[in-house]
């Protein structure tokens, strides 16, 4: 089956970064390379954060701190969307959810925590009171950031998002829990989704190019590879640290 061949609005370009997990550094460079290639161009143009700003990485407080300066100085407001490590941890501060502190302790939450200064004797502790350390230590800026995050973002023939979409549900109709949790019924969808579906959450070798989506989560954390998915008319090409 054909689909379309999508493309962006004339005269716009926007690049869409993956899933970043506390790598600071990685992002520095690739924001670097990003700069550098639009001014060379002569255009201005927005980024679309993909989501998964923390954990597993050693600079998760550092990047959202990074991130909400970045956002100030861009001449594009960039977008930034709800990953689901962002999405635990905003429950962990909110809720006060201690099920969601014992499976974030497992995927990642511990390297965050220690982040913001949370020593590693604290873990020996019962979860309320491991809870009230994390809460008095995260500024009420990043709160803020973790609470203002955006489901998805459209663009021309784009649809992006963290994790991928329902089949069957119109892109606009998305369920949270899917656009920040769903794997294999995403991934091994083969028809058209309304529009090229761009995500993260799910690592790859390398960009996961398919017909109806591309995934550009190559694991940073692991790989040292950071991955922003160009896009201009109907051209589109990547940038990648080393």
């Amino acid at each position: 089956m054909a689909f379309p061949e999508p493309g962006l609005p004339p005269d716009s370009r926007l690049y869409a970064i993956g899933d970043i997990h506390g790598c600071l550094p990685l992002l520095k460079d690739l924001l670097q390379k990003i700069d550098d290639e639009c001014r060379a161009a002569n255009v201005t143009a927005r980024k679309i954060f993909l989501g998964d700003y923390i954990d597993r990485g050693l600079y998760s407080r550092q990047t959202i701190d990074f991130l909400l300066d970045y956002a100030v100085r861009e001449p594009v407001a960039p977008v930034f969307l709800l990953g689901n490590h962002e999405q635990v941890m905003r429950a962990i501060l909110d809720e006060e959810d201690t099920e969601a502190l014992t499976d974030w302790l497992r995927f990642g939450g511990r390297e965050t925590m220690q982040s913001y200064g949370v020593p590693p004797s604290a873990f020996a502790k019962d979860l309320p009171e491991l809870i009230a350390e994390l809460a008095a230590k995260v500024p009420t800026a990043h709160r803020d950031f973790l609470r203002n995050l955006r489901l998805s973002e459209s663009a021309g023939d784009y649809f992006f998002c963290h994790a991928g979409v329902r089949p069957g549900v119109t892109l606009d109709a998305q369920a949270e829990a899917d656009l920040v949790w769903i794997r294999q019924a995403f991934l091994g969808h083969k028809d058209w989704f309304g529009k090229m579906v761009v995500h993260g959450h799910t690592i790859g070798r390398d960009v996961d190019f398919h017909p109806n989506r591309i995934g550009i989560d190559t694991g940073a954390y692991a790989t040292g590879r950071l991955t922003a998915l160009a896009l201009e008319g109907n051209k589109r090409w990547l940038i990648q640290t080393a």
